[in-house]
């Protein structure tokens, strides 16, 4: 029998050991015009209450960032998620979305999963659909971005 060595991706808290990590994070140069900086993302959860930040870690080493909260409607959105550039392509964006989704699937109050991205981000886009979000025809950001929506099988 084989031994499994992909890595082992973890959604973690953000901490005062790795927050300067998340905030190093980049994305492709292509993707500026989809992501801000994570320091953006760290200050609206560390000024608001909104959102809650995880860093994502591969190998115990921090390789993105995510942010969370909960609507009016108790919906669960998604939001600042970045994959740094060197840790694209390997599977840790969708292993990170994977683990959020049966967090938030295992709560009995979530109705459902919401995320917005550019129509343009096609990346992002397929990543999402492929996971089982489905456009809804509502936007957010006056319309720049369309939203898509998760259920949990109940």
């Amino acid at each position: 029998m084989s031994e499994d060595l992909s890595p082992v991706i973890r959604l973690e808290p953000v901490t005062a050991d790795n927050w300067r990590q998340c905030a190093a994070l980049r994305v492709r140069p292509e993707q500026s015009d989809f992501a801000m900086p994570v320091t953006y993302y760290l200050c609206l959860c560390a000024y608001g209450t909104t959102w809650q930040p995880l860093a994502i870690t591969r190998d115990d080493k921090v390789v993105g960032f995510v942010m969370w909260g909960v609507d009016d409607d108790r919906s669960r959105w998604i939001g600042g998620f970045v994959v740094d550039a060197d840790a694209q392509r390997g599977g840790v964006g969708r292993a990170a979305l994977r683990q959020l989704l049966d967090r938030f699937a295992a709560e009995p109050d979530c109705p459902n999963v919401a995320l917005s991205y550019p129509p343009e981000n096609t990346a992002a886009r397929a990543l999402y659909a492929s996971l089982g979000f489905v456009e809804t025809g509502e936007t957010e950001d006056d319309g720049a971005e369309l939203v898509a929506r998760w259920t949990p099988a109940r």
